[in-house]
């Protein structure tokens, strides 16, 4: 009974945020519930879990409260300036920098944070909201893709490097980075590239998308307090989803992973992370499953942590994001696929 209790949970995870508004409000909380559920079901708790969870939680945790300090700090020079440097440096070469450059600095400052900055500059950047919601799709397709490189990125990176740094991985700081650069880089660039051919020559002087709420400390803390318990979250998902990892999961190929991850685009890619990367999957069906998740997870607004955080401030409808968001990500899904065809 116990792989099917673990389906019933992981079906849970996958659909309940996308059906339950009420889940959606309190992700968080309802993930280590159901983390926690996960564990007892699959009984694997033990002093390592425990440890584990508390521990590995506080890197990208101390990420997110410090840039987030940082970028409230930041904040008003950065909603001064934004129209005057577009204008120094034109249109199209600032769209193309503003969406490489976040795509980067990603896995530095959190794709929290980028998402924040993100946020900030459309609100002052005069466009018309048709084009500005092509930049902010655009940009978080980018934020994903980049915050994967390091640990303190994102949870999805996060996790992964958690569920990877025993044997035979063992999997430290560079290794996502080292794994897949040569993936997310040139995606980053491209989406650079295609942002400034879709934006006009000149704003236009109009309005367009406006942040919803202004950033405070409080904002701040409560946010730092809910990566901490989703990364625990997601811990305690990962180890307790482990059966299902070694006799299904494991065994798919790496073309059926890849394609199987379009799910991230309406379930959060770290969760679908927690539930299938494990050190029994060859390099190759880790790196496919990785890409489907991170490239997903740009289509729809539930798929990643920019979405949501640019989404629900510029109050972006779903239909609107869609729209754009699903034919790049098939298109992009499609290049890919080729490519790791025959990169592998």
């Amino acid at each position: 009974m116990v792989v099917p209790g673990l389906f019933a949970i992981l079906a849970a995870v996958l659909f309940a945020p996308f059906l339950v508004k009420k889940v959606e409000e309190e992700l968080e909380i309802f993930l280590f519930i159901t983390g926690l559920v996960t564990v007892s079901i699959a009984s694997v708790w033990s002093v390592s879990l425990l440890q584990e969870a508390l521990i590995e939680p506080v890197k990208i945790t101390l990420a997110v409260f410090v840039a987030g300090l940082l970028f409230r700090f930041f904040q008003q020079p950065i909603a001064y300036n934004v129209n005057k440097i577009a204008d120094a440096l034109g249109l199209k070469f600032f769209v193309f920098l503003l969406i490489v450059g976040l795509g980067i600095l990603s896995s530095v400052i959190t794709a929290i944070i980028a998402a924040l900055v993100l946020v900030e500059i459309i609100t002052c950047l005069t466009l018309d909201r048709k084009h500005e919601i092509t930049l902010v799709v655009l940009a978080c397709f980018s934020i994903g893709l980049g915050a994967a490189l390091t640990p303190i990125g994102e949870p999805l990176s996060t996790i992964a490097i958690s569920k990877l740094k025993a044997e035979p991985y063992h999997a430290g700081f560079f290794f996502l980075f080292n794994n897949l650069w040569h993936y997310i880089l040139p995606g980053i660039l491209a989406f650079g590239i295609l942002g400034a051919f879709l934006v006009p020559g000149k704003r236009r002087q109009k309005q367009g998308l406006k942040e919803g709420r202004a950033e405070n400390l409080k904002a701040i803390s409560l946010r730092t307090v809910k990566v901490y318990l989703f990364v625990m979250a997601l811990v305690f998902l990962g180890r307790g989803f482990k059966p299902i990892v070694d006799v299904f999961i494991s065994r798919l190929s790496y073309q059926g992973l890849y394609w199987l991850n379009m799910l991230s685009a309406i379930a959060d890619n770290a969760t679908l992370a927690a539930a299938e990367i494990g050190p029994q999957m060859s390099l190759l069906q880790i790196k496919s499953a990785l890409m489907g998740l991170l490239l997903a997870g740009g289509m729809l607004i539930p798929g990643n942590i920019p979405n949501i955080i640019s989404a629900g401030k510029l109050k972006i409808k779903s239909s609107e994001w869609a729209r754009f968001g699903v034919p790049l990500g098939l298109a992009v899904m499609a290049v890919y696929f080729f490519l790791l065809i025959l990169v592998k």
